[in-house]
């Protein structure tokens, strides 16, 4: 720590003797905090109370505070790549990962058929519970993402992945058939096993033989 009697002020030369010990005990005050730079200001770092200051300070406009911590920290990771790149494919695939999801982009030159000049088409897929909520997030996102001239279709597609086993028994005659549950717009992949079994009982009766 410096001597305080030689730290440098801005005070003016006439300030009164109040003014320089303010000056003074002010300066002391601050010499006691550890400088939170450059930690506070990096999403991944900064403390997560610290987070919708930051996402302020970078001009996030689509911000909610029941978000989960995961989602506010990419947010504002991703806040100024997405400016700087906006009207890009870049910022559209921000803007839908900054809500965690996969994306999906391609331009209307892209598409086939071609799509209308000017124009996107945005696939989205999560792993994570879907509402709502979160897709008129997302719509505003995009909004923000996208130049004014372009337009946008936009569809989201859940994913799970694992194993899928599908099994089949019969049992005294009788078939049995189990078949998997079907989710409308959940798509799944991965391996997947057939088994089937039959159960059958014998009787044999020995009797002893006759004298």
């Amino acid at each position: 720590m410096s001597d305080p009697q030689h730290r440098p002020s801005l005070l003016p030369a006439n300030s009164s003797a109040l003014e320089k010990a303010l000056d003074l005990g002010f300066g002391i005050l601050l010499d006691r905090i550890e400088p939170p730079f450059p930690e506070l200001m990096n999403p991944t770092d900064t403390p997560a109370a610290f987070l919708p200051y930051l996402a302020a300070d970078r001009g996030v406009s689509e911000w909610s505070t029941d978000a989960a911590e995961a989602e506010k920290r990419l947010t504002v990771e991703l806040a100024w790549p997405t400016a700087r790149q906006a009207g890009t494919r870049q910022a559209l695939e921000n803007a839908a990962k900054g809500l965690r999801l996969i994306p999906e982009v391609r331009a209307w030159y892209e598409q086939i058929p071609p799509g209308q000049p000017y124009s996107f088409s945005v696939r989205a897929f999560t792993e994570q519970p879907y509402s709502e909520d979160i897709d008129a997030r997302l719509d505003r996102r995009l909004a923000d993402a996208k130049s004014e001239r372009d337009t946008l279709s936009v569809s989201v597609g859940l994913s799970a992945f694992g194993r899928h086993v599908i099994g089949a028994a019969t049992v005294c005659g009788e078939l049995t058939t189990v078949y998997p549950v079907v989710i409308e717009g959940l798509e799944t992949s991965g391996e997947a096993f057939m088994a089937a079994g039959i159960y059958t009982v014998e009787t044999s009766t020995i009797y002893p033989q006759g004298a």
